[in-house]
């Protein structure tokens, strides 16, 4: 039975039907209005209870989407190595029921009639506007397609840790062909103009294409080779410091200590030890990292956690009255990806956050430490040098990991390269590229959990956020008086405060360049990456 409520006009208060079974004339019979004017005023009500109720079955769909998630964490930090075959039925019904949810019927007829109504605040529009958008794309997929698709994670997942663990990618190749099978599957279910990796691409980046992708990328094979080869061309820098013994949980301390100095909220979060550093969200007062340790390479640790809590912080400042609708979420993988990228490089590899950090470091690690200056150490934090492991890469050879993947996921999803070609392919681009080869599974196919997971598209968002995070950061040091004094003092406040002004509060409002354009007053401009990038390392290496 609807439960009716009193307009308030005077007071600007509205209170509407909770149901919308009853046909308007009913409301106005119950409220005995007569005259035109209180029927127009009531009439123009009616839509709000439309999307009140939107609001609350897109929440509905949203907590089913964050139960599956908690399971998703609870799979990759502690769940037993037997639980996977249940883990993956669990998390494809909670995501097929989530999925039939916002693709009913009912709910894309909702969304249309609230799209035509005028009187809704803009933050209401967006939501629509946004909502539909998703609905769309989400309308193309079928149920039985998402219920595959998530089973098929779980297994793929469960087979790549176990070739991890035995060095072995074998054992992780037929996982993986069903895996790629199911995206060019997906590609087929979205439809697509000129490239089927591109609507994979839109799934993470809003807008992004090849042809977009291609610029960029060639502006990376030009403009950094030359910068590499100055660099190899000097005096080398020494960083074998790194790789002495640091114990597990000094590490630990040190890194709590770090994240809770960024503004990370330890009471709405929690960091962990997993096989592959990662950030969950499952609304903004729970957000959680985690990050692995090497006792014998402390660079494995730190910037892992800084780049994790650069994801939670974002996560944690979302407008959290707008938990589970499109405002409630990140812009797109790449704004999310400039927030890690922003911590762990522009801040947590530059000289005056270890002005203020390191001698606390060398309180945790005397022996190891108590011998190097601060110079020295900064210098070994940015060192450059070819190197295998994508999370490992200084900020001038990373892109060229990130390139690889993109060209190998543009050629498995085009059908130019199979699955058990995809050693032989890595190794050749990472020849091409970085002059190395991986000397086994692990450090080469098997370092990254992606794929496992199906994130074709995914990992362009590394570079462009690479890229956006030293645009934003230089326009946060012209808007911000004494920046670097205050970071060089331990003060993140003013930084957060900018951040979540400029980037955080809009939630999914804007695309990145949109979002960009506010930010800093213009799109997305690779020079702003490469200024950055060419003075710090003109101060590493003594470059001229």
């Amino acid at each position: 039975m609807a439960r009716i409520f009193h307009v308030n006009v005077n007071s600007n208060m509205r209170f509407f039907s909770t149901s919308r079974q009853l046909p308007v004339c009913s409301h106005l019979e119950r409220l005995k209005i007569h005259t035109k004017a209180e029927e127009h005023i009531f009439r123009n009500f009616i839509p709000m209870t439309h999307y009140e109720e939107y609001k609350d079955i897109t929440q509905k769909a949203a907590d089913i989407q964050f139960a599956s998630a908690v399971l998703g964490w609870d799979q990759e930090v502690y769940m037993p190595s037997k639980g996977f075959a249940y883990r993956g039925r669990q998390m494809a019904t909670l995501a097929t029921q989530a999925h039939e949810i916002v693709t009913s019927d009912s709910y894309a007829n909702m969304l249309r009639e609230l799209a035509n109504v005028n009187d809704l605040t803009q933050e209401q529009k967006d939501n629509v506007r946004l909502g539909l958008e998703d609905l769309e794309k989400s309308r193309k997929l079928p149920s039985s397609f998402i219920d595959t698709i998530t089973k098929q994670t779980s297994a793929s997942y469960d087979a790549w840790l176990r070739a991890r663990q035995e060095n072995k990618y074998s054992i992780y190749e037929p996982e993986l062909a069903k895996m790629i099978a199911l995206k060019k599957q997906q590609a087929e279910l979205y439809g697509y103009e000129a490239h089927p990796y591109d609507c994979l691409l839109d799934d993470y980046e809003k807008g992004a294409t090849v042809a977009m992708l291609e610029p960029v990328f060639t502006m990376v094979k030009e403009q950094l080779p030359p910068l590499l080869a100055k660099i190899k061309a000097a005096q080398q820098v020494d960083n074998d410091f790194f790789h002495r013994h640091f114990p597990k949980q000094q590490q630990w301390d040190f890194s709590i200590e770090v994240l809770k100095k960024m503004g990370y909220d330890f009471e709405a979060g929690r960091q962990d030890y997993s096989e592959h550093p990662f950030t969950t969200s499952f609304a903004p007062d729970d957000v959680r990292i985690t990050t692995r340790v090497d006792e014998n390479n402390f660079a494995s640790m730190l910037w892992s956690s800084i780049h994790e809590g650069g994801h939670a912080l974002y996560e944690q400042g979302l407008p959290a009255d707008e938990y589970g609708m499109p405002l409630g979420s990140a812009a797109s993988l790449g704004i999310h990806e400039s927030q890690s990228r922003l911590w762990e490089n522009c801040i947590g590899r530059s000289k005056t956050f270890w002005t203020f950090f390191y001698p606390k470091l060398q309180q945790y690690f005397s022996a190891q430490l108590g011998s190097v200056t601060l110079n020295e150490f900064y210098k070994g934090v940015n060192k450059v040098h070819s190197s295998l492991i994508r999370t490992e890469a200084d900020e001038v050879t990373y892109h060229f990991h990130v390139m690889i993947r993109y060209e190998i996921e543009k050629g498995l999803i085009e059908g130019k390269i199979s699955t058990k070609e995809l050693p032989e392919a890595w190794n050749t681009m990472y020849q091409k590229y970085l002059g190395i080869s991986s000397p086994d599974d692990k450090q080469g196919i098997l370092q990254d959990v992606h794929w496992s997971h199906g994130l074709f598209g995914y990992f362009p968002t590394y570079s462009l956020g690479s890229f956006y995070a030293a645009q934003f950061f230089e326009q946060a040091g012209k808007d911000i008086n004494g920046l670097q004094a205050q970071v060089q003092a331990g003060e993140f406040g003013s930084l957060l405060h900018w951040l979540r002004e400029h980037i955080h509060m809009h939630g999914r409002r804007y695309r990145s360049e949109e979002l960009c354009k506010l930010a800093t007053g213009r799109g997305l401009d690779f020079t702003s990456f490469m200024n950055y990038i060419n003075n710090k390392y003109a101060e590493v290496y003594d470059l001229k």
